[in-house]
């Protein structure tokens, strides 16, 4: 990153204070910047630092307020983690360097390769895909048969997309995730598990990323679907035909059952265990290492290992920790005995 803060206040939007001419060459942070880098100051406990730093320039909001003396240059923006976004998806495109189709790689005659498309090494690429313009695949990707990766899209080393999946424009998918595996379908005929062929496939729509070693089942029959904006964290398991609507983000260690619904703009916690054939509502909020067992009405606040109402589960908490003294007081009653 090669910029001034002048150059850099004119893209995020943002008013000097301080030196406009000043060159700025890392994204750093705050705690051990030091000359020439940048910084950025969204949550309020560091503070703190922007009088000590030895950074040239700290980007914060624009109700930052200070009394005491600054000398660095300030950045003042209407959201400053929005800010940063900016910045490292700038920083991020100068990583993958020079654009190749490796001779390592094996790609199937009957695939559409599209303008602009990098191929890592020893990548494999199999018949009737169809890889569109400015796609990038790093080295040691798994590509089956009649899949299509859209525009701009991103995939890490280590990534497998079995065969038939879409994968939908400027999404990204980290190293080691397995997509379109398939779902846990078996028939107990006599206590012997028949296996249900799973003959559907996987759906990424746009802007969707996929965190590293997570794995979506394809469906049994028809779509495993994950909507535009989903973020899935590292280490998710999604089974076959789960949908989850938009701008949904779920964190690690979760694992969501077959033919589940999760609505739009929800919240999933870590180490959450959601049962298959539910519908979750829009805008839902799950705390993590809750268990959900049952259907959930939209613009819920659920916590607990048999989730239920937020509210209601750290009220039943205090009961539960004082629960031992109730019972001790109940006894001390039903013995006559004064409290």
């Amino acid at each position: 990153m090669q910029t001034t803060a002048k150059e850099l206040a004119k893209l995020l939007n943002g008013i000097i204070i301080g030196d406009e001419n000043l060159k700025l060459s890392k994204l750093s942070r705050i705690e051990d910047a030091s000359k020439g880098d940048l910084c950025f100051i969204s949550n309020p406990k560091y503070q703190k630092y922007i009088f000590s730093t030895k950074a040239s320039c700290v980007i914060v909001n624009e109700d930052f307020k200070h009394e005491k003396k600054i000398k660095t240059t300030l950045i003042k923006v209407k959201d400053s983690y929005l800010a940063l976004s900016i910045i490292t998806n700038i920083i991020k495109k100068d990583y993958i360097g020079e654009r190749i189709i490796s001779s390592n790689s094996v790609i199937s005659k009957s695939s559409d390769i599209k303008s602009n498309v990098h191929i890592g090494h020893f990548t494999s690429i199999g018949a009737n895909c169809i890889i569109e313009e400015n796609v990038t695949i790093f080295n040691n990707c798994i590509i089956g048969d009649n899949v299509i990766i859209k525009s701009n899209s991103t995939i890490h080393s280590s990534v497998n997309i079995k065969s038939d999946s879409i994968i939908g424009e400027n999404n990204i998918i980290h190293s080691g995730a397995v997509i379109g595996s398939d779902g846990f379908g078996f028939a107990n005929i006599k206590n012997e598990f028949k296996k249900i062929q799973q003959i559907g496939n996987v759906v990424l729509k746009n802007n969707v990323e996929i965190g590293a070693n997570t794995t979506i089942d394809r469906a049994s029959i028809g779509s495993t679907l994950i909507n535009e904006g989903v973020k899935l964290d590292n280490l998710i398991q999604i089974g076959h035909n789960v949908e989850i609507g938009k701008n949904t983000a779920i964190a690690g260690l979760t694992a969501v059952a077959g033919s589940t619904k999760i609505g739009e703009n929800c919240l999933i916690g870590g180490q959450c265990a959601i049962t298959g054939h539910i519908k979750i509502g829009n805008n839902v909020k799950v705390a993590g290492n809750s268990g959900i067992g049952c259907n959930i009405n939209d613009n819920q606040t659920i916590q607990g290992e048999y989730g239920f109402n937020k509210q209601d589960f750290q009220r039943s908490y205090v009961l539960f920790k004082n629960l031992p003294k109730i019972v001790d007081r109940l006894s001390k009653l039903e013995k006559g005995n004064s409290l």
